[in-house]
This record gives structure tokens, sequence and C-alpha cells, in this order.
């Protein structure tokens, strides 16, 4: 496992570092996901949430932990959830404190099984999440069907979003409704700061990217703060 921090920008704290699983000498996600296969999913799924609390936890993390599952590997939440809940007892850490995240990897279309798994992980005390909104099935059906507690905006929106009037008004509008709903947003796969001074200045306040920091294999990086001096003012024409 690799961890990457997901910044609190108005705080300058860490507010989460997500889990990102990586070959044992380093490789990358895609090839490790892509030997994943439906005889093994339920398996790899379960082995990279054991993996990444029992890291968090020997690597003493105070913050909290996003985890990433694969929504065609669990059957029953309730059955999958109970190696989750073993692992953090095992080893010390908070189960208030994990983020369950709904990742774009495998195309399930079936919502109410979606909105059970989410369901039932927020009755257990996890925080829920959506990776990749804005993006495949990941949209505003779900989200009418259930509100997570966090989103975050695909990079697709954020690449280049200060020179992209259609992309800011599409950010606009979604931290709107956000706002109306109560749920955290995260502006993923910000490079530069042209584009956190520009998803600021739309209201997004939690952010994850190179900016502040790369995936630290087994470790969790130091910030960046140099690239989060707003002072220059908005970005936004």
């Amino acid at each position: 496992m690799a961890f990457q921090p997901v910044v609190h920008l108005p705080s300058r704290s860490i507010y989460a570092h997500e889990a990102l699983v990586r070959g044992p000498a380093g490789e990358s996600a895609y090839s490790i996901l892509s030997q994943v296969s439906q005889d093994n999913r339920y398996a790899f799924d379960q082995a990279c949430r054991v993996k990444a609390i029992e890291l968090a936890a020997r690597l003493g993390m105070r913050s909290r932990l996003s985890i990433n599952f694969l929504p065609n590997a669990v059957y029953r939440a309730e059955a999958c959830i109970k190696l989750t809940l073993a692992t953090a007892e095992k080893y010390g850490f908070p189960v208030q404190n994990i983020i369950f995240e709904l990742t774009e990897d495998e195309r399930s279309r079936d919502l109410p099984h979606l909105e059970s798994i989410f369901t039932e992980y927020r009755r257990r005390g996890f925080i829920t999440a959506i990776d990749d909104f804005g993006a495949g099935y990941a949209g505003f059906e779900f989200l009418a069907a259930f509100q997570p507690d966090v989103i975050k905006l695909d990079m697709g929106l954020v690449r280049g979003v200060h020179e992209h009037r259609a992309k800011r008004a599409i950010v606009s509008g979604m931290m709107a409704i956000c706002r109306e709903l109560g749920i955290r947003v995260v502006g993923e796969g910000v490079e530069t700061r042209e584009e956190l001074r520009t998803l600021a200045d739309l209201g997004v306040e939690y952010f994850q990217g190179y900016l502040f920091a790369k995936p630290a294999l087994e470790q969790m990086p130091g910030v960046d703060w140099s690239g989060a001096d707003l002072a220059e003012g908005s970005a936004v024409a």
C-alpha cells in the first residue's frame, strides 16, 4: 500500500490518507488490479482492507483512512464488514476514522445493491465516499438515492479548470448541491496552484494531489504547503 494525504486547506491540516494498492516492489495499481478476476475479487478486496488498516495502525496514523472497495466483490455488506471490524479492533484503529470509498474500477449499475452497501457501512459507523464523481456510473442518479459523507470530483473536471469555463460552471453547480446535502467535496488530482486557487474560489476546501504530496509506499508522506498560498488572488475570470 501507498498513502496519499487529503488535506483541508483552510486549517492546513490532513483530513485523511487514501490507501492506494501497489505491488511488492512498488508496481502500479493497474499492474495489480489487472490480475483481479471474478475468482479472486472477494479475497483481494478483503486483503486490501486488512493491509490498509494494519499499515495505518503501524505507522501511527491519526487521520482518517480512506479505503477503496470493489462493489462487485461485496455480496452481503454485513458479512464483508466482519473482517474489517475485527482487523480494526485487533490493531486498535478507530472504526469512525475509516472511510469506504466507492471506486470506479468496476462498472456496477446495480444502484439498490450499492445503496444497501453504503447504508450498512454508515450504520456500522464508517464514513462513506464516492470517488471520480462526475464520471461513469458514480453520478447524480446514485446521489439522489444515497448521500455519502464525501465525494471526490473526477480529475477530468479538475484538470485545467482555471482555463475552462464549462468545467467551472459544472463544479460550481455541484458545490451548490453538496452544500444543500451536507456533503464534503474533495478536489482530486490537483497539480497546479491555478487549479487549486480556482477550486478554492468555487468553495472547495478539501484537496488531494501532487501539488501537496505524491503517494508514498508504506509511509505517510509529508505535505508541501508551499503551493497553497492563495494570496495572489482569484484565478477565476
